[in-house]
Order: C-alpha cells, then sequence, then structure tokens
C-alpha cells in the first residue's frame, strides 16, 4: 500500500502540504496505473510496481485526518501496517531533500500523527518530501499550504523524480524484509 498524503481539492492542488500526492501521481503515471476508484475514503488504484503488486492512494480527507483512509485501506485489502509505505512532505528537510525512513513517530507532520493513532503503531515505512521550512515558526500552516515560489519548479520537479526513486527502493527493501521473517 503506497499512500500519499496531501489535501484534496482545487484549493490546496499546489501546494508544498501536497508533496505526497504529487509523487503518488508521478509513480502511477510511471507504472500506467490509474487512480479513479473512490472508496475507503481515498482516490486509489491497483497495479504493478517493480514487480509487486501494490495500490496507489491519495486520502480523501484533510491531512490531519489521513489516518482514516490509511486504517480502511489496510482493512479493505488485509495488510498489515508493515506492508504500508506513506509519502508525505517534511519541514525538516531542506527543500527537495529526499529521506526514507522504516519506522518512528510523526516529527510533528499531523497526517503521520493521524495515521500513528488510527493503525496504533509506527511501524510503517515513509519517504520524506523535503520542502524546507519558514523563517518564522508561526507562519508554518501559511507555508505549508502556499504554493512553491516559481524559481524552485526545476528543484521540485527533481525532487518528485528522487521520491519515486526513494519509493521504488523503500518497495525493494519492504518486499525483500518480509520474505525474510516468511522464512
Amino acid at each position: 500500500m503506497i499512500l500519499g498524503l496531501g489535501n484534496p481539492g482545487p484549493r490546496y492542488e499546489l501546494t508544498r502540504h501536497n508533496a505526497g500526492f504529487w509523487v503518488a501521481d508521478n509513480l502511477a503515471d510511471k507504472y500506467n496505473i490509474r487512480l479513479e476508484r473512490h472508496k475507503y475514503a481515498s482516490l486509489y488504484g491497483k497495479g504493478e510496481v517493480e514487480g509487486l503488486e501494490v495500490v496507489i492512494a491519495k486520502p480523501m480527507t484533510y491531512m490531519n485526518e489521513s489516518g482514516k483512509a490509511a486504517k480502511s485501506l489496510l482493512s479493505a485489502f488485509s495488510l498489515s501496517p508493515e506492508q504500508l509505505l506513506v509519502i508525505h512532505d517534511d519541514i525538516d528537510l531542506p527543500l527537495g531533500k529526499i529521506k526514507k525512513k522504516f519506522k518512528g513517530g510523526d516529527g510533528g507532520q499531523r497526517g503521520i500523527r493521524s495515521t500513528i493513532q488510527s493503525i496504533r503503531t509506527g511501524e510503517f515505512a515513509r519517504v520524506r518530501v523535503g520542502i524546507g521550512r519558514p523563517e518564522d515558526k508561526d507562519d508554518i500552516v501559511d507555508y505549508v499550504l502556499s504554493p512553491f515560489d516559481e524559481e524552485d519548479s526545476g528543484l521540485i520537479n527533481e525532487a518528485m523524480e528522487q521520491a519515486v526513486q526513494a519509493v521504488e527502493a523503500a518497495l525493494k527493501e519492504l518486499n525483500k524484509r518480509s520474505k525474510s521473517t516468511e522464512d
């Protein structure tokens, strides 16, 4: 299960907070997976990435309620939290930096916090997409809900490609981990 976090609707479409949606869309495009099914509080599609059967989904809840979709999707497809990969924006990483993480806390990211609370564990993989941080911490909400600056577009496109590659690498690693626990 690949879950790209963001906020639904045109108002949020181009905002920093939707980096997870963008990566999910890029991954779906690359592997010809159509995200057109509306169910489980999500927009999702099924297909194959790197030889693995996957579901790529975007919660149609707001970021702070992403856990509802995560829980519903895991249940509907009989998957465990260890089979979940969440893609999300991260203000603690510089703009364009991509990091994989295989478990942990929420780091202040409310979509991750909601997911951990809903599925009752932090034992799931993440691909963190750096969006940078505003100079004034009081501006965080406005910052994440604002679009990227025009001059950052090249860097963002490159970051999206790197994030797709990070998801592919994380899937391979998750597959190896699940096979080693089966032996």
